[in-house]
């Protein structure tokens, strides 16, 4: 798109609201029609439903007045076209108004909820941030390969299901020996930010190790180097993981959390503050944090982990805590420069979610 095509008043920005909104809002109406089959049974637990369906609503009548003001401002009438369209599909389909009737039971799922409320979440927080405090300048919100990396972003999501047990089933199987053990009793009775701040350092430590082993062994080279191609640094760049690299990389972090024993709120609080520090590092921001640039991971530090420069290859593996590259060696941290490029030299990972996922192997 050229820079004409998307200036403030063309309606560009109007249409990728409604297009976003009516899409994820048609996506939602369908969680409440099919609560079983679409939505995952942890959050179900905790939905405050009310509020869900006030969003909702809010969200298709966003979706659908900024997509009638695409049309009338915008030439091309797809983007608007495209969010008035699910806009009213969801509404003609019962709206936020839905009825859920009875006890949902368990069952197997796919986690559309899951995808739509962390995309929901991730695109509010990040999208202004990076348009507000760009780092590389006028990199667009549609960039290149950005449908690639949605991609990996909708099936990490949809298959959390699958992902959980994977990840959960090495520390249960080796560890399950340890349950209620004096040690696990010891670590769980501690104030809460305190095991917080020891999954920490206990979960990027045993990450370092094994980020530097993706690095290093040829066979795991290959599927990270996935998440190295990506060209271009942005919050949904992270996403692009093969789902190998991803349930190595997670049962083995996991493994001893779960052998230590520590208890669930701390053990929440340390998730959810692990995937928004995961976007964080990944987003096109230029934000400087003096001092404590040295004490925890930023975008700065890890930028230059995806660096095509050479003196950014193969530094920087620790994702929370720099120091941990400092004790061993492979600290890369410049005072004031960033990466000049990114990705692989001379791109040996093909383009395209389907091409890349049978790139290991092939």
């Amino acid at each position: 798109m050229s820079a004409e095509d998307t200036r403030f008043g063309s309606g560009w920005i109007s249409g990728v609201v409604s297009a976003s909104l009516g899409i994820l809002g048609f996506g939602a109406v369908a969680c409440l029609h099919y609560p079983e089959l679409l939505t995952t049974p942890n959050l179900r637990e905790v939905y405050p439903l009310g509020f869900i369906r006030g969003l909702i609503h809010v969200a298709l009548i966003i979706a659908f007045a900024f997509g009638v003001l695409s049309l009338i401002l915008r030439r091309n009438k797809s983007l608007g076209g495209i969010g008035v369209t699910f806009t009213l599909l969801a509404a003609l389909w019962g709206g936020s108004s839905v009825a859920i009737d009875g006890h949902v039971s368990k069952s197997d799922h796919i986690g559309l909820d899951f995808f739509i409320l962390d995309l929901f979440v991730l695109a509010l927080v990040f999208v202004p941030l990076e348009r507000l405090y760009p780092k590389l300048g006028e990199q667009q919100l549609f960039r290149r390969e950005w449908l690639t990396d949605l991609a990996y972003f909708f099936s990490s999501h949809i298959m959390v299901q699958v992902l959980m047990l994977l990840t959960l089933a090495p520390a249960a199987f080796f560890f399950r020996w340890a349950i209620d053990s004096p040690w696990q009793r010891a670590v769980a009775s501690q104030t809460g930010w305190l095991q917080f701040l020891e999954m920490i350092v206990v979960s990027d430590f045993t990450a370092y190790w094994i980020h530097r082993l993706f690095h290093i062994v040829p066979f795991l080279w290959k599927f990270h180097a996935i998440h190295h191609s990506s060209t271009s640094m942005d919050w949904l760049a992270g996403s692009r993981l093969h789902i190998i690299d991803i349930v190595i990389t997670r049962a083995l972090a996991f493994a001893p959390l779960y052998a230590l024993g520590f208890s669930s709120q701390p053990l929440a609080a340390y998730l959810v503050f692990v995937s928004f520090h995961a976007v964080f590092i990944h987003a096109n921001v230029r934000f400087r944090f003096g001092k404590w640039k040295w004490v925890v991971g930023t975008p700065q530090f890890h930028h230059w982990h995806h660096s095509a420069d050479a003196e950014g290859v193969d530094k920087n593996f620790a994702i929370h805590l720099p120091a941990l590259d400092w004790l061993f060696g492979t600290m890369h941290l410049p005072e004031d420069r960033w990466p000049a490029a990114y990705g692989i030299t001379g791109n040996p990972v093909p383009k395209g979610f389907t091409r890349q996922f049978t790139y290991p192997v092939r």
